[in-house]
């Protein structure tokens, strides 16, 4: 069956000339059509289905023109990956120098990634208020199937709104109703106001009305609806300023993801491999995924928004981005006991190959790991997906970015379009809420008010599935050429891991630090460690200790320093103010952070 996402791509060039978008040019979120359209188009029931489609397609970061998928997809790894202690921007510096002020936590009002992420998201949230400004006229389609179209709508309006919270802060609420067709700028709307109950609202009524499973892969459900809704709680959970929990928010989480949790609709995966590979996608641990396609002549809804962060070698060529940092692959570390360092797994760095020639001898690192670890990162020695084992080949420039290169969203060989058009289009779907969110959402809160013994259970949950040693990579021996290699059935590494015991629950302190730690190995080059250490209140404390020690292998990011109340958001663009005038004043402001 074909999925919504997926038909996006035959799609888009009927909407280009109907859509009204919004964001894009230089108006700030005005309705001047882009071309001319009909207002009947819009008001029968394949019009407003494919504006609906329309509203789906910002997800992946496509639509606008001139504008590089990457700046406005949904994996944020330009702006929740590479400002954190995750990922390095990776490649060499003179590639893509915006990305390298984010990472040293230089936000400019004035750079052009930022610039753009504020016009996808918005173009976003245009898109799903032309399909419920539309929807109320539509008169060829069921009442039943107007509700769908609706609660589809504000979801993905709760979703954009949601991002333009989370990495803007001062970001304003636009629904339909704001829409004026005799004032163009009816939609120019002030950003001082907290938006969080505005998001709430979206999700709340979208989980009110949409099914509990969906035909098509790709279109939210109820539980998508309520486990957003959780998310949006979670993030306003403690004082990002203090770190104090937030009891009443926490509360409200723990209501709506015990909701997701008690419907039995989901569970963990056998492997945790198999959130990376597009062959077991839209499985029972997936919650809401983002579709992209699976065969070449669907290439126009693929990944292309990651396709700058894959390995420089051969068969990819491109491009060296989004490298993982040492201090990641060094939490992999296990103790004898198989638990994490906690506290000191940054002291020693795991064995790499920085400076060793693609024929130098090499042996990796003989210490104890999560082997969460080599799905994560390909290191030197330890084979990559199907394709080779990773070498110093696959990095652009080691002085620069370090030795390691990012693994997770790489599809499978069988599972690339090797050989049509550009060659790091994947049909690899990118799970923005899994059964495993879940789980560690809940433990925070159990942590903070409820119970440690059951935040001990849940986080075991997906510390145990880690374990799976039928998951483990298995060691490969290189073949006469670097493309050929045998697999044995060694694991790559020494990999042990063990369940939290009920010592490490003891406090809350203790518990905390682990669930917190646990989200990272379970999450990470995922675009979503730079916000949890924002939401948790310690981001300045650990990319501060971060970055003062990176600097002396990545010398770029010597002297970097994260402000506390200042670089837990990015700046409003300065383009967004210009163009936001309304009576000779503007109707944005600026973080004052920044001024």
């Amino acid at each position: 069956m074909q999925t919504i996402h997926k038909r996006i791509a035959t799609t888009a060039l009927t909407l280009a000339g109907v859509l009204v978008l919004n964001a894009c040019n230089d108006k700030f979120l005005t309705r001047e059509p882009q071309g001319q359209y009909s207002p009947a188009s819009l008001t029968n029931g394949k019009g407003i289905e494919g504006l609906l489609i329309g509203a789906y397609g910002m997800l992946d970061g496509e639509g606008i023109g001139g504008q590089a998928s990457w700046e406005n997809e949904v994996q944020n790894w330009v702006f929740g990956g590479i400002p954190s202690d995750d990922a390095y921007k990776g490649t060499d510096a003179g590639d893509q120098p915006e990305q390298t002020f984010i990472e040293r936590y230089d936000f400019q009002a004035t750079n052009g990634h930022i610039r753009n992420k504020w016009r996808g998201l918005y173009e976003g949230v245009a898109r799903c208020n032309d399909v419920l400004d539309n929807l109320t006229n539509v008169k060829d389609i069921s009442d039943a199937r107007k509700k769908q179209i609706e609660a589809e709508a504000k979801f993905l309006r709760g979703y954009y709104h949601f991002e333009a919270r989370k990495i803007f802060r001062y970001a304003p609420y636009i629904d339909e109703k704001a829409y004026d067709a005799n004032d163009p700028n009816s939609t120019k709307l002030p950003n001082t106001a907290e938006i969080w109950p505005n998001i709430e609202a979206d999700f709340t009524a979208a989980a009110a009305t949409l099914p509990e499973t969906q035909a098509e892969p790709g279109r939210p459900t109820k539980w998508a609806a309520l486990a957003h809704l959780g998310k949006t709680y979670m993030y306003q959970g403690f004082d990002i300023a203090t770190g104090a929990p937030n009891a009443a928010k926490l509360q409200q989480a723990k209501t709506v993801l015990d909701q997701v949790v008690n419907s039995g609709k989901f569970s963990l995966i056998d492997n945790f491999s198999q959130n990376f590979d597009s062959d077991t996608r839209n499985n029972r641990e997936s919650i809401f995924e983002v579709q992209y396609a699976k065969s070449a002549s669907d290439d126009g809804a693929s990944t292309r928004g990651m396709g700058l962060a894959h390995p420089y070698a051969s068969p990819w060529g491109c491009c060296g981005f989004y490298q993982p940092s040492q201090n990641l692959v060094n939490a992999y570390k296990t103790d004898a006991n198989g638990l994490p360092l906690f506290d000191t797994f940054n002291n020693v760095d795991v064995k790499n190959d920085q400076g060793i020639p693609l024929d130098g001898a090499f042996t990796p690192d003989a210490g104890t790991f999560d082997p969460r670890l080599d799905w994560t990162v390909g290191r030197r020695g330890i084979l990559y997906k199907d394709f080779k084992i990773h070498n110093s080949d696959f990095i652009r420039d080691q002085t620069y970015a370090g030795p390691y290169s990012p693994k997770k969203h790489v599809a499978s060989k069988k599972n690339t379009l090797l050989g049509v058009g550009w060659q790091n289009l994947t049909a690899n779907n990118y799970r923005l809420i899994r059964y495993a969110h879940v789980l560690l959402w809940l433990a925070e809160a159990e942590v903070e008010i409820g119970s440690l013994s059951r935040a001990r259970d849940l986080t075991n949950l997906v510390r145990k599935r880690a374990a799976n040693p039928a998951d483990f990579v298995k060691k490969a021996i290189q073949g006469s050429t670097r493309d050929a290699y045998t697999e044995t059935a060694e694991p790559a590494a020494n990999y042990v891991i063990k369940e939290y015991p009920a010592s490490v629950f003891a406090s809350k302190e203790s518990a905390r630090k682990a669930v917190r730690f646990e989200t990272r190995l379970e999450f990470a080059m995922e675009g979503h460690r730079f916000f949890d250490l924002v939401r948790w209140g310690i981001a300045a404390d650990v990319l501060n200790t971060y970055v003062t020690k990176e600097g002396d292998k990545r010398t770029y990011l010597k002297g970097a320093r994260f402000t506390k109340g200042k670089h837990e958001y990015y700046p409003v663009p300065q383009e967004a103010i210009d163009n936001a005038f309304k009576g000779g004043q503007p109707t944005l402001v600026q973080n004052p952070a920044y001024k």
